[in-house]
């Protein structure tokens, strides 16, 4: 069953009527509390949307998501908010400890809570779509709009026909989940524009967030009482004194964690394929072919659920094969060459986004194309230096060589080289048991000349 389809269900079975004179109160003994730490990616929202199920299975009166997030991939980031929307618990995003942020993605995810919570010495802001941008700066007004200005502009003509469709989709999904919370849709706006920040004091001022916290029991104190929508219905909630229970993430998101892990699963392609490589080259080794597939079928997982630039995956794939081809067709160090710059441009475009944490670190890519750069280096020494060697086999080391006549004779006769007797041919007059030196070998005569 998708998402969507199960978002839909459990909106519909919290969906009923009331007036606000006789407001329902959720009775409960547990605060759940879920932690975002670190890049919002796949096992991320996993976690979250397993966790809610796991809390309204448990009957906790309210969920709690402690962030602590520089942004993460747009799709985790809409899983995560449409499993809030759906949620019968009410979901109170806490960005906490002091020091930590809730940027990009977060500041969605904040916004789509039912409450919205900082603790001090927090920020929350810079929402611009950061796969579209890259590392370029986003125009932005001086200052956030205030109440009575116009809204910004749609866009500024540094701005490409793809940019503007990407923001302007952002603006209006923040923008909705704003109006839905009644929180401040400008700020959200400038969030998305032109990439604004807010420090937890400055947020509580501009309807940004509900409640500025210590710590969770302080939080939990601070929201006792206070009305939430869920679904249709408004909810006073009842949570002073609520016993805390974080819920931490089962063996199978921290394995999704793991695996999904952009190095990780950039480390497990490059395994998988040189594993592949060197069964094919030695069959019957076994151990390097099962180790190749499995972690190559891995890693097409992790791509799969990843932002992955295909391009990028392909120029990988035929870089690593152009450098082993190199052990087995020297070319010098051409093929070799051309298989590293096609790898390290593939590495670097492989994931297709600048979001922090869900990118290959420049120093890995660094670190494994500079290994590639000495075996390539190395091997066109070597390929170098046996040429300039003299050759060791074959009848080319013949000529010079010197060898016995076998009987006197002036043109035509027979020579013991090396054992075997070979048919002579002298422009001189030889006798037999004198040594001759060999000047040319043509099929099975050779030319000779006295020493």
């Amino acid at each position: 069953m998708s998402l969507a389809a199960i978002a839909a269900m459990a909106a519909i079975s919290v969906a009923s009527s009331t007036d606000a004179s006789a407001l329902p109160t959720i009775d409960g003994k547990i605060a759940t509390v879920l932690e975002i730490n670190g890049a919002i990616g796949p096992a991320t929202s996993r976690y979250v949307t397993k966790g809610l199920e796991t809390a309204r299975l448990n009957g906790s009166h309210v969920v709690v998501l402690q962030i602590d997030t520089p942004g993460g991939l747009d799709t985790s980031m809409r899983d995560i908010i449409r499993a809030i929307l759906a949620s019968p618990i009410p979901v109170v995003s806490y960005v906490s400890p002091s020091g930590a942020r809730a940027a990009s993605a977060g500041t969605y995810i904040l916004y789509a809570s039912h409450i919205a919570a900082m603790a001090p010495a927090t920020n929350l802001g810079a929402a611009t779509p950061v796969s579209i941008g890259g590392g370029n700066e986003p125009p932005s007004p001086a200052s956030p709009p205030k109440a009575g200005d116009k809204a910004p502009p749609e866009s500024t003509p540094a701005e490409s026909p793809m940019e503007r469709k990407v923001v302007n989709d952002a603006v209006a999904y923040i923008r909705g989940l704003a109006e839905l919370r009644g929180r401040n849709a400008d700020w959200a706006e400038q969030a998305v524009r032109g990439a604004a920040s807010l420090s937890a004091s400055s947020a509580l001022k501009e309807n940004v967030i509900d409640v500025v916290a210590r710590d969770i029991p302080d939080l939990l104190g601070q929201i006792d009482g206070r009305e939430v929508r869920i679904a249709n219905n408004l909810v006073k909630l009842t949570t002073k004194g609520l016993e805390i229970a974080n819920l931490k993430p089962d063996w199978r998101v921290q394995l999704l964690s793991v695996i999904t892990n952009p190095t990780i699963a950039y480390g497990l392609l490059l395994i998988g394929i040189y594993g592949l490589l060197f069964e094919g080259y030695n069959p019957g080794a076994v151990f390097p072919g099962v180790i190749g597939a499995i972690s190559l079928l891995i890693a097409l997982f992790a791509f799969q659920i990843l932002s992955v630039n295909y391009a990028g995956l392909a120029l990988v794939a035929v870089g690593v094969g152009m450098i082993v081809a190199e052990f087995f067709f020297p070319t010098f160090g051409s093929l070799g060459l051309g298989g590293l710059v096609a790898f390290v441009v593939g590495s670097l475009i492989l994931f297709d986004t600048d979001t922090p944490g869900m990118n290959i670190g420049l120093p890995v890519i660094a670190a494994i194309a500079t290994v590639g750069g000495l075996v390539i280096a190395a091997m066109t020494w070597v390929a170098s230096r046996s040429l300039r060697r003299p050759v060791v086999t074959g009848v080319q080391t013949m000529v010079g060589a010197t060898a016995e006549v076998l009987e006197t004779f002036t043109g035509k006769g027979r020579i013991r080289y090396g054992g075997e007797i070979w048919n002579a041919l002298s422009d001189s007059a030889v006798r037999a048991g004198q040594l001759v030196r060999i000047t040319r070998v043509d099929g099975l005569t050779v030319w000779v000349e006295p020493v």
